[in-house]
């Protein structure tokens, strides 16, 4: 775990100073344009079940949790503004959360760190195994759920759909990489994050991690799962 945390800060530094001639660009044009915000800091749940502020760069209308599908985000949410459409589908706007990485609040791979309202979905006995490690800035569950808000764009009511079929599948995802964590699986998270940044139809994650359970009957085809 110490060499994974010192993975977590060498990269997170190095990784900071390169994207610094991005941030400053995105930063001016988020500042004089939407509503002005550069960086939004939601309240998150974290190790141990400590909240913390999550970092993001600005993309929604500041009411955004209280309004529309609430704390989730579906395709083409009208919540989103117009540079926050760029920069969710690159998936630019998470970069801030280097910073969440780098004082500890979160490590490069784990499971995501989820909203209060999400978290509350978990049985105690889930939110347990999950939050005995730091959340990840990417993780398999963020991987493999890397279309979620296109899967659940098409439901009437996608918190419930969240909440009855997302959500169990995504914590018995996230239990196996608790008990698999080590740094062969961080390192392999790692390489299949930046591999699906660039080739986001990809489905290396499930070569990569050919004993991750496998997902019920309804998303299989939505997560492009390969297995019989």
């Amino acid at each position: 775990m110490r060499t994974q945390r010192f993975l977590d800060i060498s990269i997170s530094i190095i990784t900071l100073i390169c994207l610094l001639p991005v941030f400053i660009p995105i930063i001016i044009l988020l500042k004089f344009t939407g509503e002005g915000e550069v960086i939004y800091n939601q309240p998150r749940i974290g190790k141990n079940g400590k909240k913390f502020g999550l970092f993001k760069f600005a993309t929604m209308l500041k009411n955004s949790p209280t309004s529309g599908a609430g704390p989730i985000t579906i395709k083409d949410d009208p919540r989103v503004l117009p540079v926050g459409r760029f920069l969710r589908k690159s998936k630019v706007n998470e970069l801030p959360q280097l910073i969440n990485v780098l004082v500890g609040h979160m490590s490069l791979v784990g499971p995501r760190p989820m909203t209060i309202d999400t978290f509350d979905i978990y049985p105690i006995n889930i939110q347990n195994i999950i939050n005995s490690v730091r959340p990840g800035l990417s993780g398999i569950g963020s991987i493999i759920f890397r279309d979620e808000e296109k899967i659940i764009s098409s439901k009437l009511e996608p918190f419930n759909f969240y909440k009855k079929s997302i959500a169990p599948y995504k914590a018995t995802v996230e239990i196996w990489f608790v008990n698999n964590n080590n740094l062969s699986t961080y390192l392999k998270v790692i390489f299949c994050t930046i591999w699906v940044v660039f080739r986001p139809t990809s489905k290396l994650v499930w070569k990569t991690f050919p004993l991750i359970p496998k997902p019920p009957h309804d998303l299989q085809s939505k997560l492009g799962f390969l297995g019989k």
